[in-house]
């Protein structure tokens, strides 16, 4: 580079602008890089040993888009699960796998990224391809949850009602007519209670709420503690059973 161009103040101020800018740019995509690719990952160990409690013949089949599929015989009720941000969602198979023994045809989607935030509209055109289902809900842990309620916000007519476990719906449910359940553990301290309280009156008047005793916000899925999380007193079989009994309840 000529030395003269140095020598013109406006065109050093110009190479700094775009210099400072550009690495102000790369740290923010390197920060994201990094961040998108540290997840929790599912335990495969743990999810090999889990069985569910006795209960329907269950087929599994794993989509080319990478979505799960749980299908019970006769099944004639149907949830579309959005799982926890920063978590592979093979994590829920055990939860799914324990809803479809009590009968319910479970669709646990892949989230670009392990996040649900982009993909809130995955549940499009999954319905139309079980047409034997005759009532859908749709639900999710966590922010999955708060994405699946955005998605429901939009589809109201579509769905008998909303899941959430360890999570809160910003969207607001109050006077329609969708079911709610809502599902935490009494150790969790990853959720944000004073969130939860909060938007609390998002949900209609007669919402079902439980809280598992001993339960922790990981233990809806299969994938070790989480940060920040409280210490369960219950091990992730008996919570995942639990919640299992929870929505075969909520659905019926």
């Amino acid at each position: 580079m000529k030395e003269g161009f140095f020598k013109d103040k406006k065109k050093r101020s110009i190479f700094i602008s775009l210099t400072s800018v550009g690495a102000v740019l790369l740290t923010v995509l390197i920060v994201c890089i990094v961040y998108v690719n540290v997840y929790y990952h599912a335990d495969d160990k743990a999810i090999a040993a889990f069985e569910p409690q006795s209960g329907q013949t269950v087929t599994c089949e794993r989509k080319s888009n990478g979505d799960i599929v749980y299908k019970p015989e006769n099944a004639e009720v149907g949830m579309i699960f959005y799982p926890g941000g920063k978590v592979e969602h093979d994590a829920y198979m055990p939860l799914m796998e324990a809803c479809a023994a009590k009968g319910i045809l479970c669709v646990l989607v892949e989230m670009p990224f392990r996040l649900a935030v982009f993909d809130i509209n995955a549940a499009d055109g999954i319905q139309k391809q079980y047409p034997e289902i005759e009532d859908w809900y749709i639900g999710g842990h966590s922010l999955g949850g708060s994405m699946a309620a955005s998605y429901l916000a939009d589809h109201q007519k579509s769905f008998e009602g909303l899941i959430l476990l360890g999570s809160y719906s910003t969207e607001d449910f109050s006077k329609s007519d969708i079911d709610v359940l809502s599902v935490y553990g009494s150790r969790d301290k990853v959720l944000d209670h004073k969130k939860y309280e909060k938007n609390r009156k998002n949900l209609p008047a007669d919402f079902e709420e439980y809280v598992i005793e001993g339960g922790c916000h990981a233990y809806f899925g299969m994938y070790g503690a989480q940060d920040g999380d409280g210490k369960p007193l219950i091990s992730n079989t008996e919570q995942i059973y639990i919640t299992a009994d929870y929505i075969a309840a909520f659905v019926a």
